[in-house]
């Protein structure tokens, strides 16, 4: 269950533009992977510098800093809010609200850059809370699409409820996504009708 940090492939190319793009791309993975395995402020630059073979020049050449690396970071982990959920045409939208908790990651790492970055107009963090929002926006479109009569109540229901088994495994360092989507399936049944679901599958 859950997904790993999505990272651009290296591009193909002539030697000094492949060295280049492998430089840049050898940082974000280090860094996303060290982010996520021992924290942000747990990692040094010279121990991302080690991770990904390159010299501080290096990587300086290519991001300003930790704040543009953590940025950048979150930027590529998730940039089309779970596409495989919420644009499969092989899924119904009720079956897209719970298919979420069975793909979506487990250690969240933009719950984690807020819980480590205090400073709320950090670009992390305002890329943490533009996605969180974008999130439960995606829910809730989904709840509507479902037939739930208030689609909002069900979307900040269900958002709240995937942060909570991301932040409870990542507390307890033990899956809380099987009790999450339990809870999710009674969410859902009660908030969207036999009628409705039947209803959508007419039209």
């Amino acid at each position: 269950m859950g997904y790993a940090w999505r990272v651009t492939e290296v591009e193909k190319g002539p030697r000094g533009l492949r060295r280049g793009r492998g430089a840049r791309e050898r940082i974000i993975s280090a860094s996303q992977q060290l982010f996520r395995d021992q924290g942000i402020n747990s990692t040094g630059m010279d121990q991302l510098c080690a991770a990904a073979a390159v010299s501080k020049r290096t990587l300086y050449q290519h991001f300003s800093g930790k704040d543009d690396l953590i940025a950048e970071g979150l930027r590529r982990f998730d940039p089309d809010i779970l596409p495989e959920v919420f644009d499969n045409p092989d899924l119904t939208p009720r079956e897209r609200l719970s298919t979420a908790f069975e793909i979506h990651a487990p250690l969240c790492p933009f719950i984690a850059a807020a819980v480590e970055i205090p400073d709320p107009n950090h670009p992390a963090r305002i890329y943490a809370r533009d996605y969180k929002l974008a999130f439960a926006a995606r829910l809730t479109q989904t709840a509507r699409e479902a037939g739930a009569p208030d689609p909002e109540l069900l979307g900040a229901q269900l958002a709240l409820l995937l942060d909570g088994a991301s932040a409870r495994t990542r507390v307890l360092n033990a899956d809380a996504f099987s009790t999450a989507i339990t809870i999710a399936t009674a969410l859902i049944n009660a908030a969207i009708p036999a009628a409705a679901t039947a209803t959508h599958h007419e039209d």
